[in-house]
């Protein structure tokens, strides 16, 4: 088996294999090309991101400056999905974001990892897992992702949290490592923030 091949097997291997290099480095030049747009180029952005990334559905935006390691190579996104400036997608492996799903700024998802061994890091070794993120999600500004986690549908991540572990559908979940803090409840139907009460015509 190529290093290559082994990207997404979670085996070790090596990323600074030529044939991944080379491949890497042409999905790269296509982000630069990307965080180089206008803001006014908005029919360029969203052809761009049909190119660069593995799916990407209908209505998706991402603020630039957009940082991926493969440019969004492996990465597949549902419809109307948001990202805020500063999003890292460390696709070394598959990224999967259902439809309706927002980031905030500077949140990061990460696939790649690195064994614990220091005699095998010296030597450059690298391992990836895949991360699943449901439809209607909303990961805070600043909201980090570790290689191997899914996260459920409708879920919230408080700001600054670390998710080291998977997370099920429909709750509210903060901190590092990240807990689940209370399901989404009645209380949500009726207050969207603190005390500002949700009105009928929004619903």
């Amino acid at each position: 088996m190529s290093m290559k091949d082994k990207m997404h097997t979670t085996e070790l291997y090596l990323p600074g294999d030529a044939e991944i290099m080379a491949q890497q480095l042409q999905c790269l030049e296509k982000l630069y090309d990307y965080n180089a747009t206008r803001p006014l180029e908005q029919a360029k952005r969203e052809a761009m991101l049909k190119e660069m990334f593995a799916e990407i559905g209908t209505g998706c935006y991402i603020e630039p400056p957009f940082h991926s390691n493969w440019g969004g190579h492996h990465v597949h996104f549902g419809n109307n999905v948001y990202a805020n400036f500063n999003l890292t997608l460390v696709d070394d492996t598959h990224i999967y974001v259902g439809d309706c799903t927002m980031f905030g700024p500077n949140v990061t998802i990460a696939t790649a990892g690195h064994p614990i061994l220091p005699e095998l890091r010296a030597q450059g070794y690298q391992y990836n897992a895949p991360v699943r993120i449901g439809r209607n999600c909303w990961l805070g500004a600043g909201v980090i992702v570790v290689p191997g986690v899914t996260i459920g549908d409708n879920v919230v991540v408080g700001a600054g949290s670390v998710v080291t572990k998977d997370l099920p559908d429909n709750v509210v979940a903060v901190g590092n490592p990240c807990r689940v803090l209370r399901p989404v409840g009645e209380k949500d139907r009726q207050y969207y923030f603190k005390d500002r009460r949700i009105t009928d015509d929004v619903l």
